[in-house]
């Protein structure tokens, strides 16, 4: 079984903002971003789509996986909710909260929204679901890099504090594969 993992594009927003759940526009053409997409996934030789792109509803992976062709709309795919931090610049948040919200990173919910282990236990939902229904089959998903790093790490058995440490850019391709029962990391970030 293959999982092909795709970033949405940039965003048009200014940096420094938090918006994890938030719905930002994308910030060029989606029907160049899916052109170039398309065209790296050829380079690289992935398995055909099965029958439809999974994708998170939010509009920046949502354009972009309706330009590659049919879609399965799924909400657990959405990044993490950052609660009253979204909208917000990172550096105008009160740092006593980002501190407490940073020392217990897995379960600490300083800004009322989802904690990563909350966030977690939805991406993995998912996974589990489609993997039942699917077996076997290639699945491609357009997401957000927080989804694409908490089930990578849950696939390959990384820590989570560890993975989400990884750079993802935005229109990245990670390609995942199963064989004999284990998980293989074939390409990241590229």
């Amino acid at each position: 079984m293959d999982l092909v993992l795709i970033r949405h594009p940039a965003v048009g927003i200014d940096a420094g903002i938090c918006y994890g759940s938030t719905d930002v526009p994308l910030l060029a053409d989606v029907g160049e971003s899916a052109r170039l997409i398309k065209t790296r996934l050829k380079t690289l030789m992935t398995p055909e789509v099965n029958a439809a792109w999974y994708t998170s509803p939010l509009s920046r992976c949502r354009l972009l996986a309706e330009s590659l062709g049919q879609i399965k709309i799924d909400p657990r795919l959405q990044e993490l909710d950052f609660g009253a931090w979204e909208g917000k610049r990172w550096e105008s948040l009160d740092r006593a909260m980002l501190d407490a919200w940073a020392a217990d990173l897995e379960h600490a919910r300083e800004h009322g929204g989802e904690s990563v282990a909350q966030f977690a236990a939805r991406v993995v939902d998912w996974a589990d679901s489609v993997f039942a229904v699917d077996q076997g089959k290639p699945i491609h998903v357009v997401t957000h890099a927080g989804v694409m790093r908490v089930l990578t790490g849950h696939l390959l058995g990384v820590k989570r504090a560890n993975v989400i440490q990884w750079p993802l850019d935005f229109g990245a391709v990670v390609w995942l594969k199963r064989v004999r029962g284990e998980w293989l990391l074939v390409r990241w970030n590229v």
